[in-house]
């Protein structure tokens, strides 16, 4: 059985304006990574991960590129208990 994962993410930089919340969507649906990814006041984009450690790590190190638009100085990232609360991946506002 795989290691399961849950992380919190902080992605500044050139980040919104850029199809970056849908693109994220994209990379955790098509890694089977649960959770959600919004926009913030302070013009970075936040996102929790949640599904096996491989995928949550797959879809972080997507995040350090972003999509073609995207200028990503810094992704922070906080490791948290997994708790399985999510049934896909959302984009919030």
């Amino acid at each position: 059985m795989a290691d399961k994962a849950s992380a919190h993410a902080i992605i500044t930089g050139i980040v919104q304006g850029v199809f970056f919340r849908m693109e994220t969507q994209r990379a955790a649906e098509l890694h089977g990574v649960d959770g959600w990814v919004r926009n913030k006041r302070d013009g970075s984009v936040e996102a929790v991960f949640e599904g096996d450690k491989t995928d949550v790590d797959a879809v972080l190190d997507w995040c350090r590129q972003g999509p073609q638009r995207a200028v990503v100085h810094d992704v922070v990232v906080e490791w948290l208990e997994y708790t399985g609360e999510f049934g896909g991946f959302e984009i919030t506002y």
